[in-house]
């Protein structure tokens, strides 16, 4: 009973060991990750269409509810720029920006989201993630990093701009470039090219001012703090608000408040399908940096709990006015550097984080919204990354096409249809590849027990023996393929006395493919023509002896091919014969 509970509540686990030495590594990595989510977490929520103080409360009862059920001890759940995008485009679609039923609709939308995952991981079915290919996720990330930079120059500039594509992003901004703001483009330029700056040189420079490795990373990590510090009291002390320059404006300053999705069905109606991708997308980022961190420890993540974890914790977002969240990658990457030793540094953050939602609030008033897009703007461009077209185009041009689909379809229909269809783009390119799957003819090699394909390799062969090595398990998708390949050859072998199937990349027969092996077998019989199966499986026997196949079967199955050869190849030369 102690393990079932320790299973599903890992906090039972690590807290039974949790030290001083944990106390204070946890404590310094909450406060490096605190001061770089304040910034990051208002301008996320702003990327959702949705107020600041949303991003806030998404990063507090998440974080708790996570520490408790999930399995990762470094990674950091909140609000992330894909997911906040995905949400925006979602309810963007069911209620207009800025009313109560927009901020409803993101409440349900975490809500149905959290329910999912919860269901996924109870029932253990963290493997309908892997339908999600690396290069559909690497295209789809991509094209994301450029929409999402792309729906912020808006506040940069100071114009009214919107669209859900690229073509009409940049159709909007170019149709309002007569209304740039000047102050607001100083301030969003300047806060642009200030926060790359830290990113790539003021570490280094640290360095070699003396500072030390710790000391340099919080001053790198603080940037985007140091960024909102300057911009609010440039704003303030100039009065740039009255001169058109966007600001932040009032926070309400309170813990999250508890409050209660939308339960009409037309609404969960219309956020289911949204909800199952923003679902699996965010596992699928989840898993992979929570699996990447966890390997650097030796330690173990079980995907089914991360599921409950980060089910748990979109509910928590749905009832303590937040949006879908996930496991953040830059976040956790910090979070993991700065010394988080437990998923209690989670919880010290979701502190921090309470008390600048209760005492920091009112200092952001001022906050221009230029400086929130130039922090999601220099965040999202280091997701973009071409080079996945190039390695894919020199490894497998069906991957390529998935990557560069993906990201045109995402870039010009929008994220929900983009990564759908490259999910079934996926699908299909899979089922094609294996619907023509690779059957080599082998022979063997001469002074071994092993058989190598006869036109990569200098092998023995029989003119009365054909013997193909099907490199493919035997299912619907392409059990006619190897039916039509076995009539085509046979009718050119005149001399043809046995086929032999080597079956040890076979790891599942399904029942269309019985039937295919049956009509095969039926069709070499009135050929006078057997038919061999080598090096079957285990579980792929067990599930041929139920059948009727073995006892129609006009051949023999070998445990081995070198068995199968000795017993059915002409003798090499005439003393051989005579024994």
């Amino acid at each position: 009973m102690k393990s079932r509970f320790a299973r599903y509540l890992p906090i039972l686990t690590w807290g039974r060991h949790y030290d001083r030495s944990a106390l204070t590594n946890d404590l310094v990595a909450a406060v490096i990750v605190t001061i770089m989510l304040i910034p990051q977490s208002l301008a996320y929520a702003l990327l959702a269409g949705l107020p600041p103080e949303a991003g806030i409360y998404a990063s507090i009862a998440p974080i708790l509810l996570y520490a408790v059920f999930g399995t990762s001890r470094a990674l950091a759940v909140g609000p992330v720029a894909v997911i906040s995008l995905l949400t925006a485009s979602a309810i963007g679609q069911v209620a207009e920006q800025g009313t109560a039923g927009y901020a409803v609709a993101a409440l349900t939308l975490a809500g149905l989201s959290g329910g999912f995952l919860l269901l996924l991981g109870v029932f253990r079915l963290g493997f309908l993630a892997n339908f999600l290919s690396h290069p559909v996720i690497a295209g789809f990330i991509t094209a994301s990093g450029i929409l999402i930079a792309t729906s912020q120059l808006k506040h940069i500039l100071g114009i009214e701009a919107g669209g859900h594509t690229l073509i009409e992003m940049v159709g909007a901004l170019l149709s309002h470039l007569g209304q740039i703001n000047p102050a607001t483009v100083i301030i969003g330029v300047t806060a642009t090219a200030f926060l790359f700056w830290v990113r790539k040189g003021l570490k280094p420079l640290l360095r070699k001012m003396g500072a030390g490795p710790l000391l340099a990373d919080i001053a790198t990590k603080a940037g985007p703090v140091a960024a909102v510090v300057a911009t609010t009291l440039a704003v303030w002390a100039f009065d740039l608000a009255e001169h058109g320059v966007s600001i932040v404006g009032e926070v309400p300053q309170a813990l999250p408040p508890l409050t209660l999705p939308g339960f009409a069905p037309d609404l969960m109606r219309q956020l289911a399908i949204p909800a199952i991708l923003i679902s699996i997308i965010g596992f699928v980022e989840s898993i992979s940096v929570a699996q990447t961190l966890a390997a650097k420890k030796r330690q173990r993540i079980d995907p089914n709990q991360e599921l409950i974890g980060l089910g748990a914790a979109n509910l928590g977002a749905a009832f303590t006015g937040g949006y879908p969240v996930t496991g953040g990658f830059a976040r956790s990457v910090v979070n993991f550097d700065a010394g988080a030793e437990t998923p209690a540094a989670g919880a010290f953050t979701a502190v921090g984080l309470a008390i600048a939602a209760v005492a920091l609030t009112p200092l952001v008033y001022y906050l221009p919204n230029a400086t929130l897009a130039a922090t999601i703007v220099v965040a999202v461009l280091s997701l973009v990354d071409f080079s996945i077209l190039r390695k894919t185009w020199s490894y497998s041009r069906a991957d390529f096409i998935a990557v560069a689909a993906t990201i045109l379809l995402t870039l010009m229909l929008g994220v929900e249809i983009g990564v759908a269809c490259g999910v079934i783009l996926s699908i299909a390119l899979h089922l094609y590849k294996t619907s023509r799957p690779h059957v080599a003819e082998v022979g063997l090699v001469p002074g071994t027990n092993h058989f190598r394909n006869i036109n990569r390799h200098d092998v023995q062969t029989d003119p009365e023996i054909l013997t193909l090595r099907v490199d493919e398990s035997l299912y619907f998708v392409n059990a006619r393929f190897l039916e039509d390949l076995l009539q085509d050859r046979v009718v050119d072998g005149d001399a043809l006395r046995h086929v032999i199937l080597m079956c040890s990349a076979v790891n599942e027969i399904d029942y269309s493919a019985l039937e295919s092996l049956e009509a095969i077998n039926h069709r070499l019989t009135d050929l006078g023509v057997g038919l061999h199966l080598t090096e079957v499986k285990g579980p792929v026997m067990d599930r041929l002896k139920t059948t009727h196949l073995l006892d129609h079967l006009n051949g023999r199955v070998f445990l081995s091919q070198y068995d199968a050869w000795k017993a059915l190849a002409k003798p090499a030369d005439p003393a051989k014969a005579a024994e």
